[in-house]
């Protein structure tokens, strides 16, 4: 299964991206409370990225913040699959960074603490 194999880390380098994040997310917000959601998404991804080398292209604050929208969007809803969620928030399917703009400046993404711990917003809260 995906999710299994993420979190072995046995897909290839190129399954390290932003869609493969979102499923992730998606599925245990579908099996999880959201704070236990959010720390399975977060180490998984953190784990993969230090396995390939990269664990810099890990970000707590973003991935965290992410997954809180998720769910206010309906990623824990049990009737939609990963595409249906897709397709009922497509903001989610591109450039996230919009998003993460409304709850967050630039200047506090940026910060080094926010990449290896989750900081709170500095513009909007995020849904709880």
């Amino acid at each position: 299964m995906f999710l299994e194999a993420f979190l072995a880390c046995r897909l290839p380098p190129s399954a390290f991206n932003h869609r493969n994040h979102l499923r992730v997310a998606w599925i245990h917000l579908q099996r999880f409370a959201l704070d236990e959601a959010i720390e399975r998404t977060c180490a998984g991804i953190a784990r993969y990225a230090t396995h390939l080398g990269v664990p810099d292209r890990y970000h707590r604050t973003m991935t965290e913040a992410l997954i809180r929208l998720m769910a206010r969007a309906g990623a824990s809803d049990p009737s939609l699959s990963f595409e249906d969620f897709l397709a009922r928030a497509p903001a989610f399917s591109g450039d996230c960074r919009t998003l993460i703009a409304a709850h967050y400046s630039p200047d506090l993404l940026a910060c080094f603490d926010a990449r290896y711990r989750f900081l709170a917003p500095d513009r909007l809260p995020l849904p709880s």
